[in-house]
């Protein structure tokens, strides 16, 4: 089986993000390291600056801290960002899970399953993880899990060092 092209990491990248992110996630001119599994899908993708995504059997990316800051820096907001403020902002850095009652806005496009962006109301990157809820359950809900967080800027910044 031949193994995924960079142009298909691009196209996925777009198909699930918008247009656009594959080149901002996946640059022609890119150092990029990719492993792939027996099948040949790739399985991580990482570059210099850290891991970029992983690419799950679902064909679905999740991404790394990398991934979601090169994406930050390319999606106009509020496209897959899940905004929170002061109280939460140190447990996201350190990749704990953000609950419903602290979501104070979001992308009004974002799904159960969809990869997101937690970001502090000034706009800076705190993580990445998978939306547990709805845009407009993060919004109405007082309780449950809206983002099961994967990586905080802490914990990115740690594996740099």
């Amino acid at each position: 089986m031949a193994k995924t092209s960079r142009v298909d990491l691009r196209t996925t990248a777009d198909y699930q993000f918008g247009r656009g992110a594959g080149d901002a996630l996946f640059p022609a001119e890119a150092h990029l390291e990719i492993d792939y599994s027996t099948g040949g899908r790739p399985s991580q993708i990482h570059a210099p600056d850290g891991r970029l995504a992983s690419m799950g059997t679902d064909g679905r990316f999740t991404l790394g801290f990398a991934g979601g800051r090169r994406l930050h820096d390319h999606l106009d907001a509020p496209a897959y960002r899940v905004y929170v403020g002061d109280e939460s902002e140190p447990f996201v850095r350190d990749g704990e899970n953000t609950f419903a009652k602290f979501v104070d806005d979001c992308g009004s496009a974002i799904r159960p399953g969809d990869e997101v962006l937690v970001v502090h109301e000034d706009g800076e990157l705190l993580g990445v993880g998978r939306a547990e809820l709805s845009a407009t359950g993060m919004q109405d809900f007082q309780t449950g899990m809206a983002v099961m967080v994967r990586e905080g800027v802490e914990e990115y910044v740690d594996s740099e060092a």
